[in-house]
């Protein structure tokens, strides 16, 4: 697990050393930063951070912005942290790429069991597999998909959500369901996170977006042939 990089961004010495504290008990290396001009600058030197925990509110560049010039280079995971609670900043930051969203205060120990749950599934995608549904092929192995065997970015989080969508292909999902194994960790936030993300899938998948049907009053269906 020491080779296995986590970058810390805030602009709080104390709320850095906390989280770093706490990751390096569990064998993490970490990167800090302390503001979002220096995490753009820390990524784009370090190619093996494996996730990235990010705050809202710094100076210079702010989580937000941060978010949008990572997401131009990398999917790799972010955890968003932030001192408000508004609904608008979670879905803003779900918009945006972000994998998971934790709100100011929090535990340490659920941030580094949401890091590890994350990581988890990175690493069990190791594994050579493709999956195909239709005009839709997932490689696991190297977390691509291609569409009509065009390339298509995804985030992390657009990517499990289309894997979880493929393995249950013609199987009626509730928004519970899916937040329960997509985001692994039972979810009490608003059922339109799920609906954001299914929203960005489809738009990003083209045509092939039809294959997610809407189950109204209860969630989503993916079926690559009509019913």
């Amino acid at each position: 697990m020491n080779s296995i990089k986590i970058l810390v961004v805030d602009d709080e010495s104390r709320m850095r050393k906390l989280v770093k504290d706490f990751l390096v008990k569990q064998g993490y290396t970490v990167i800090e930063a302390a503001d979002g001009e220096e995490a753009v600058d820390r990524f784009v030197e370090d190619k093996d951070i494996s996730l990235i925990i990010l705050d809202v509110m710094m100076p210079k560049m702010d989580g937000w912005q941060v978010c949008k010039e990572i997401r131009a280079l990398s999917q790799v995971p972010i955890i968003m942290l932030t001192a408000k609670s508004d609904e608008r900043d979670e879905l803003m930051g779900f918009e945006l790429g972000v994998d998971e969203y934790i709100s100011k205060p929090f535990s340490p120990k659920i941030l580094v069991a949401r890091v590890e749950a994350i990581l988890r599934r990175t690493s069990n995608t190791l594994q050579e597999e493709m999956l195909i549904a239709g005009d839709i092929e997932l490689n696991i192995a190297a977390h691509t998909v291609k569409v009509k065997g065009q390339n298509v970015e995804l985030s992390y989080k657009e990517f499990e959500l289309l894997n979880y969508f493929v393995v249950n292909q013609g199987v009626a999902l509730s928004r519970e369901k899916i937040l329960n194994h997509v985001w692994n960790y039972d979810y009490f936030g608003d059922a339109r996170t799920i609906d954001t993300h299914v929203k960005k899938l489809r738009s990003k998948l083209g045509d092939c977006g039809d294959y997610i049907k809407t189950i109204w009053g209860m969630g989503y269906k993916f079926n690559v042939e009509e019913d």
